[in-house]
This record gives structure tokens, sequence and C-alpha cells, in this order.
């Protein structure tokens, strides 16, 4: 039987020998970039010195734990991180499933690529262009908003708004680009089902409650579950080009923290465990809810 299953795979793997090829740029990209780099986590025991290097640099410890959680930044940057990614799944997690469903109701196949050729523009404009058209349209003295409502509301330097302007710039950003898995979920619903519920006098509500929703609910589970995998980012490189001193209180998080106590003061060991506890509440969070979904029978990510 060994001897008959060796021939037996090796024709398989022949076979498939050119989509193992097409997976070998992907497998390379993740080794290189994403595997191999897993060996700086050693920069967070080490009071790490770039001269020295990894071997020689001096071993310290849980030392750069402690310094991170016992420091007085740590609650703030904790609170903000979780309460802008909670803000920003709250609202732009349902308002993606929304705007793909309104955009699958548009029949005119024409005006329905217009649309979403249109919505998926801002997702290809980096982060420091994005701040600028923030900052030309919410700037308080010379800002569009401000000269069309004649009122100079401080949007870009008030803690109690900047979060908004975080929340709303990255749903514009993000949103148009972030419906395709669901328009692809979308197309593949059998239309049997409509022309059923049509013979049953079904209101556009109703299919959309009890046809659409239920067949696209297993995508919108594993985004979920995906998208709480990113809570701990809450959109580093966004607030790293919008943030300024007056709202530092209400937008410092993990990321930028990590950037300024790693990169911009050196202190690359303190830097990269800061990196290390976010990953890792990043892991649990995503089992935890892996787990919760599978108890409940909705299915689970793996």
């Amino acid at each position: 039987m060994r001897r008959g299953k060796l021939p037996r795979t090796l024709a398989q793997l022949w076979r498939d020998a050119p989509l193992y090829l097409m997976m070998v740029p992907g497998a390379l990209f993740f080794i290189i970039f994403r595997y191999i780099p897993m060996y700086g986590i050693v920069m967070a025991f080490e009071n790490f010195r770039m001269a020295r290097g990894f071997l020689r640099s001096e071993w310290i410890g849980l030392t750069n734990f402690q310094k991170l959680f016992s420091s007085a930044f740590f609650p703030m940057v904790m609170r903000n991180t979780i309460l802008i990614s909670l803000y920003k799944i709250v609202i732009g997690f349902p308002f993606l499933i929304i705007l793909a469903l309104m955009m699958n109701e548009v029949r005119n196949r024409y005006f329905k690529k217009t649309l979403q050729t249109i919505m998926y523009m801002p997702h290809f404009i980096s982060w420091i262009v994005v701040a600028s058209l923030v900052n030309t349209f919410f700037s308080m003295s010379s800002g569009v908003l401000a000269q069309v409502t004649g009122q100079q509301i401080d949007w870009l330097v008030s803690p109690a708004k900047f979060r908004a302007v975080l929340v709303a710039s990255d749903i514009w950003k993000n949103a148009g680009w972030g419906t395709i898995v669901y328009m692809a979920a979308l197309s593949g619903i059998s239309m049997d089902l409509y022309e059923a519920a049509d013979i049953e006098g079904a209101t556009p509500l109703q299919k959309v409650w009890n046809i659409t929703l239920p067949c696209i609910w297993p995508t919108v589970l594993t985004m979920f579950i995906l998208r709480i995998g990113g809570i701990m980012d809450a959109g580093f490189e966004q607030i790293l080009v919008m943030q300024n001193d007056s709202v530092y209180s209400v937008s410092e998080i993990l990321g930028t923290y990590s950037y300024q106590r790693g990169y911009v003061n050196a202190e690359y060991g303190f830097g990269a465990a800061v990196s290390l506890v976010q990953s890792s509440i990043s892991l649990v969070l995503v089992a935890l809810v892996n787990w919760l979904s599978s108890r409940s029978g909705e299915g689970r990510l793996w």
C-alpha cells in the first residue's frame, strides 16, 4: 500500500505543479517579511543596542514589560487604542454591509460600475494625502467647512471631536474597498430565492432580512473575526500623520507609542515589548471570538 501511495502522491503533485508554483511568491513573501522577522522578538527581552546586535545585547528578561505596565502612559494608550478601534467597528463595520446591500440593489450595470469605481478610489490614496485633505476641509480658520458654515469649529485640535474625525476619514477611505468581499458574497446568492419570495409577495426589506443577510452571514462572521484581530491596531498610519499635541491625550495608541519610544527615542527593546504586547492581545482576542462563535453554532474561522 505504501509503495502504491508514493507514485500516486507524486502524480498528484505533478498534476498540481502549476498551482504550487503560483503559491510560491505569496509563501516567500510571508516567510521573508513575516516569519523571519519574528526573530526580532528577542529585542523585547534585551537592552538592545544596534551596534551589538541580537546576540551581544544585554539580556534583561521582563524589565521592558515591567516598565511598560508601570508607565503612567500605558492606561491612556490602551484606552485610546480600544476606544478608537471600537468606534471604527461599531460604526464602520455595519456601514460596509449596508453600503454593499445598497450597491447590490443598483440595476443599471454601467452606473453600478461607475459608482463602485468612485467609492474604491479613496482606498488608493495615501494617508498623508488624506490628512492634507482633512486639514483643508476641517481647518478652523481656513477650512472649507468653516468658510461654508461661517463657524470656526476646532475639529482637529479638540480632544472631544478628534476621534470623530478619525472614524469619519477612515470610513471614507476604506468603506468602498471593504465592500468587495460582501459584493462577492451577494453575487453568489441564487436568484431563485428572490423569485420565490416575489411569488409570496415579500417586500424588499423582507427579502433583505430573510434571504440576503442569512446567505452572507458566514462571510460577515469571518470578516468580523478578522476585524477583531486588528482591534489593537486602531489605524497606526492614519493617527501618526493626523495627530497633534492638542489631541495627544485622546489619540496616542499602542502603535504610535511604540514608534515614539522605539524609533524616535531609540529605545528599541521597549518598543519591541510594546509591539509584542499589542500582537499578543490581538491573538487572544481572535482566538476568543473564534471560540465564542463556534460555541454559539455560527461557525468558526478555524
